[in-house]
């Protein structure tokens, strides 16, 4: 009995430690807080209400990549709403298309919906990040799963932004996403406009 005791006090502590690693250890431990003096500020208006190109990879739960994509990504703000619309090729030949509602509030909090998405996202701006949580509804023809997401989006001097998701299921984690998301260069037409004009 004695020896029983001894080893579930082991268990016990040794799941603590798992616990308390995942609470204060590695990227489920950051917190807005952490970047609220960071600049460049991101700004949810200006950084994503353009045409952004994004590059991207999923590891799977092993840490190996299970998939790669390119995307174009548009978004559009009047006032504290907007739309995100994002199109994504992977490298199988799939695509996949997403369309975020973005509700802007004070405080530099934020909530997003989306039709894959379970009720709403919340999220919070600090510095040069924003972080949205939310449950991710997968496509039927990879399982149709519930996945709890926390995505991070950090963004650079040069406008470009780094995206890393992380998606669990039970509290363990089974996929993670890192992208680059840059803007788009202004359209041909300008270009050809402003030539003109200094012919002129």
């Amino acid at each position: 009995m004695p020896d029983l005791v001894v080893f579930l006090a082991g268990v016990t502590v040794a799941l603590g430690l798992v616990y308390a690693a995942r609470a204060f250890l590695g990227f489920r431990a950051q917190r807005p807080a952490h970047y609220e003096n960071t600049t460049p500020v991101f700004n949810p208006v200006e950084h994503l209400g353009q045409r952004l190109a994004c590059d991207g990879v999923i590891y799977g739960p092993f840490g190996r990549v299970q998939s790669r994509f390119t995307a174009v990504m548009e978004g559009s703000f009047r006032g504290k709403t907007g739309r995100f619309h994002e199109m994504f090729t992977y490298a199988d030949g799939d695509t996949q298309e997403r369309e975020w509602a973005i509700t802007l509030s004070d405080g530099d909090q934020l909530t997003a919906e989306a039709d894959d998405i379970i009720g709403q996202g919340h999220g919070e701006i600090s510095g040069s990040a924003l972080v949205l949580h939310y449950k991710l509804r997968l496509p039927e023809n990879v399982g149709g799963h519930v996945l709890d997401v926390s995505d991070w989006m950090y963004l650079l001097d040069n406008g470009t932004m780094i995206n890393r998701s992380e998606m669990r299921k039970f509290g363990f984690k089974v996929a993670e996403l890192v992208a680059t998301l840059r803007p788009l260069p202004a359209e041909t037409i300008a270009i050809d406009v402003k030539t003109e004009d200094a012919a002129a």
